[in-house]
This record gives structure tokens, sequence and C-alpha cells, in this order.
């Protein structure tokens, strides 16, 4: 709602409670009451504008329910009451606003509580996150780039509303029209996997035009972000998350998703694998798990291109992954070998 919009609302809501009340008790001072009235509804109203963006649509339709059901109540209520034991406008008036406001306020407190019963009930029009769109998710470039969270939320591991601000889907176009050659691709591809997502029926894509002038670093304006839609930042750069979680905001990355889908290799165990290139230090040989991550193997240089058998010596765990490194089963024999007592002169 545009501040035009929320102007207007309040002036409209303040004269009218002050043309009704004064049309009732034709008093001028007795009408600012209404005036007033009007003013703190149009506030209320304004409030829980801000609130149903965050809240599921069950939830509502319960709370909206509540509060006809405790309308209805308290006007039965104080109907007899009003018409047989009280004959001062001012406090009819009274007692009707009163009982409405409390019944009123109790039935939607208790229509907003109940409304998770509306999908134990089978009401699946309803139940927002059951079909999969309720959870939201701030989403970076790096994630679009990357790929992968296509092919996850094709599994149903994550679903929800991916909410893409307009400055990322801009660095994604920039990415895209640059002279670059590799940049180019990226970026295209990062295009790509939105149209794909876009019809992903696990998700749904959409496209903000929220920006923070005043904030200049990316990463804080998709924590900021984050925090007015009170959303979770979806990610694969170790930074951003970081800073996502020093400023209190949720955040998954689909790195650490990876990291944690490893499967577990554990130090003595043996490894069959491919030498696929030399290493950084002399005699190491390199190769690679199905998973992508590196196998250090000591003395496998001149082995380059061959099936070997390894045992694995240690793990080392970075943020960036897992590097485990690994010797050659024969290497172990020798060492014993040439310190064996037999072979002493």
């Amino acid at each position: 709602m545009s501040v035009l919009s929320r102007l207007l609302l309040i002036i409209f809501a303040s004269t009218t409670g002050y043309l009704i009340l004064n049309q009732i008790v034709e008093n001028e001072g007795v009408a600012y009451v209404g005036f007033v009235s009007g003013l703190l509804i149009a506030l209320v109203a304004l409030r829980f504008e801000e609130r149903v963006h965050s809240t599921p649509l069950r939830v509502l339709i319960g709370g909206a329910l509540g509060l006809i059901a405790g309308l209805i109540v308290a006007n039965l209520i104080t109907y007899p009451f009003t018409k047989f034991l009280v004959n001062n406008p001012y406090l009819e008036i009274s007692a009707y606003a009163f009982t409405n406001c409390v019944i009123g306020y109790i039935g939607l407190s208790i229509g907003m509580q109940k409304g998770d019963e509306f999908k134990e009930l089978g009401i699946k029009l309803w139940d927002v996150e059951g079909q999969g769109k309720g959870q939201k998710f701030v989403i970076d470039t790096n994630i679009i780039i990357d790929g992968r969270i296509a092919e996850v939320c094709k599994t149903g591991f994550i679903k929800g509303n991916f909410l893409v601000p307009r400055f990322v889907l801009g660095e994604i176009q920039y990415i895209a029209d640059s002279q670059d050659q590799l940049k180019k691709v990226r970026g295209k591809r990062g295009l790509d996997i939105l149209e794909k997502l876009k019809n992903d029926k696990m998700v749904t894509i959409t496209i903000l035009d929220e920006d923070f002038p005043d904030i200049s670093e990316v990463d804080m304006k998709l924590v900021a972000l984050a925090k007015k839609q009170k959303s979770f930042i979806l990610t694969n750069d170790i930074n951003l998350t970081k800073v996502a979680s020093l400023n209190g905001v949720e955040v998954l990355n689909i790195n650490a998703l990876a990291s944690s889908l490893k499967p577990v290799v554990m130090p003595g165990e043996t490894l069959q694998m491919e030498v696929v290139s030399e290493g950084k230090e002399p005699g190491q040989g390199v190769s690679y798990l199905d998973d992508g991550t590196m196998v250090v193997i000591d003395n496998a240089r001149s082995l380059v291109g061959k099936n070997v058998t390894v045992v694995i010596t240690s793990i080392l765990q970075t943020t960036s992954g897992r590097m485990i490194f690994s010797r050659l089963p024969e290497a172990k024999s020798k060492i014993k070998s040439i310190n064996s007592p037999a072979l002493k002169v």
C-alpha cells in the first residue's frame, strides 16, 4: 500500500467516525470522539495490513471467521441489554463499542490460533504452505548462477516462494551482457535457471522492486530485504552466510547441504580410484570422489591415468569443503622393509 493510499485511508476513517457520531448524538464535542476512534481504527488496519504479508492464508481466514463470529455474538448480547435497560444514547454507544471490541478481538485471536486446524479437516484450498508456497526465501546472484538449486527444488526438498530482488536480476543481466565470454555464459545460465524455476510447480518466483538506496553493499541489501520480508536467505556464498548470521537472519547454504550429504570416509579405509593429475607438492597425485571431493595421494605422481588402491590417512575440513589425504598401501610396507633388522649390516 502506497503512502498516499495510507493517508487517504486515515482521512476517510477519521472523517467517517466524526460524521457518524455527530449524526447520532448531535453534539460537536462528543463527535470528536468519533474522529479519534476512526483514526485509531485506520492505524490498526494499517498495522494489520503489514502483518498480512507474513501470515499464512489459512490463519487469515481463520481470523476473519473468528472476528465475524465474535461481532455477531457481541451484538446479540448487547442488543437486548441496550433495548430494555439503557435509555442513554452515550451509554448505548459505549456498550456496543466495548462488547464489539472485546468479543470481536477474542474471536479474531481464537480464529487465528485455530486456523491451522483447517488442514486437519482436509480443507486443502486454504493450506498455502501445504502447496509449497508458504515459506519465503530471498535468493542471491550466486545461487541462481550456480544452478544446483533448480535440481534441489525439483526433488521437492525446498518448497516456497523465491523472492528475487530487482537489483539481483539486474546483476545477472549485467553479467549476461558482459564482453567476457565466461561471464556471459554464466549470466545466461542464471537467466535460464530462473526460467526453469518459474516453471517448477514446487516454487513460485516473485520479482521485488524494493531497493535500499542508503545501502551500497549487495549482501547487506539482501540481509535488509530478508529482515523486512521475514524470510530466509538461500545462497552458496560463505561470506553472505556469515554476514546474515551476524545480523540475525536465518540462512540456508546449499554448499553446507552438499557437504552434509557427502559419503563418509574414515582414516584407515581403502578406496579404488584413478589418479587424474599431479599434485602441488613433489610426488603427489590427485584424484576425486564421485561428489567432487579432492583426494591427495602421496607418491602417486608417476601413476597419473592409472587406477590405484589408496589408504585414507587424514581428512581436512575447511569452509570451502573437504580435502582427503591418502597414501599407496605399498608405501608402508616399503618403509617397514627398509627399517627391518634383517637388512642392517
